[in-house]
C-alpha cells in the first residue's frame, strides 16, 4: 500500500521593517516645505493681475497666462545671455579645473591635501567680498589691466563693465564646483588600467581618451552642473563686474521682485527659468549616458 503525501503550501507571514520609511520622511518633509510649497507658491504667483494701478494695491489671484508671453517678449535677451555666459564659464571651468584635478588625483600625493585646503579656501570669504575684490583686480589703474594694455590684448583699454570680466568673475566663482567632483571621478580610477593600455601600446593620448576621459565622465557631467545651473541663474558678477548691457536673468528677476514689485512678472520669470534648467539638464544628462546620474 503506498502511502501519497500530499505537500500543504505554508503561508510565511514576512514582517515588513518600516524603519527605512520612517528614516526618510525628514527628507521627504524637507523636500515638500521648501520644494514643493515654494514651487506651487511660484506658479500661483506667477499668474496673479494687479489689484489696482500701482504696487501697493497689491495683487489678485487670476490665471492670468499673458504674463508669461509678456515677460519672455521683453526679456528674451537676459534669458539667451545667462545662458551664453554661463555656458562659456562652465567650459573655461571644464579646462582649467581637469588639470587641476588630474595632477592632484595621480601626482600630488605629497601636496593633495595642501592643495584641497586652497582649493576651498576662497568659501571662508563672503561671496559679495570676493566679487567687490575682483571689481578692484580689473579696474582701470589695476596691474592686470595694465600689463594686458601693454601687450595689446584689451580692444577697448578696459576689462570691468565688460562681458569679459562677468565671465571672469562666473569661472573664480565656481571653479571649485568643477575641481572637486572631477578629482572625486579621477581618484576613483585604478591606476594599473591606464598601465595596461600603455602595455598594450597605447600612446598617452589613446590612453587618455580610451581611458581616463570615459572613467571621469561622471565628474564631468557633476561638476559641469554644477557649475552651469548656479552660473546661469548669477546676478551678483553681472552687477558688480557687468554693464547695464550685461545683466543676466538673475538681475532682472532682483529688479522686478525688490526694486518694482512686480511680484507676477518676476515670478513667470523664475518659473520659466526653472522649467529651462530642467529641461537642458535632462536632455544633458541623458546625452551624456552616465547611468550614475540619471
Amino acid at each position: 500500500m503506498s502511502i501519497v503525501q500530499e505537500s500543504i503550501p505554508v503561508k510565511i507571514k514576512v514582517k515588513k521593517n518600516k524603519t527605512a520609511y520612517y528614516l526618510i520622511l525628514p527628507g521627504i518633509g524637507w523636500l515638500v516645505l521648501f520644494f514643493l510649497v515654494p514651487f506651487f507658491t511660484l506658479l500661483a504667483t506667477s499668474l496673479q493681475k494687479p489689484a489696482g494701478t500701482t504696487p501697493d494695491d497689491g495683487y489678485l489671484p487670476a490665471l492670468r497666462f499673458s504674463n508669461y508671453s509678456s515677460a519672455l517678449s521683453e526679456y528674451y535677451p537676459q534669458f539667451f545671455r545667462s545662458f551664453v555666459f554661463s555656458g562659456i564659464a562652465t567650459v573655461v571651468c571644464l579646462l582649467l579645473a581637469y588639470p587641476i584635478a588630474y595632477y592632484m588625483a595621480t601626482k600630488a600625493t605629497k601636496y593633495r591635501n595642501l592643495m584641497l585646503v586652497l582649493i576651498v579656501a576662497p568659501f571662508f570669504a563672503s561671496y559679495l567680498l570676493r566679487t567687490n575684490a575682483w571689481k578692484t583686480i580689473l579696474s582701470g589703474d589695476s596691474f592686470v589691466v595694465s600689463i594686458l594694455n601693454s601687450l595689446n590684448l584689451l580692444p577697448d583699454g578696459r576689462i570691468l563693465n565688460t562681458p569679459i570680466a562677468v565671465i571672469a568673475g562666473l569661472v573664480y566663482t565656481f571653479l571649485p564646483f568643477m575641481i572637486l567632483p572631477l578629482y572625486a571621478s579621477l581618484e576613483k580610477i585604478d591606476i594599473r588600467l591606464i598601465e595596461a593600455a600603455g602595455d598594450l601600446y597605447a600612446s598617452p593620448r589613446q590612453s587618455f581618451l580610451n581611458v581616463v576621459w570615459p572613467l571621469s565622465l561622471p565628474g564631468v557631467v557633476s561638476g559641469t552642473l554644477l557649475t552651469f545651473i548656479p552660473a546661469s541663474g548669477d546676478y551678483i558678477n553681472a552687477e558688480l563686474l557687468g554693464s547695464i548691457n550685461d545683466k543676466m536673468i538673475g538681475n532682472v528677476i532682483q529688479s522686478q521682485f525688490i526694486d518694482l514689485r512686480n511680484y507676477p512678472t518676476a515670478s513667470a520669470l523664475s518659473f520659466t527659468f526653472m522649467a529651462l534648467i530642467l529641461v537642458l539638464v535632462y536632455l544633458y544628462i541623458s546625452r551624456a549616458g552616465t547611468d550614475e546620474l540619471v
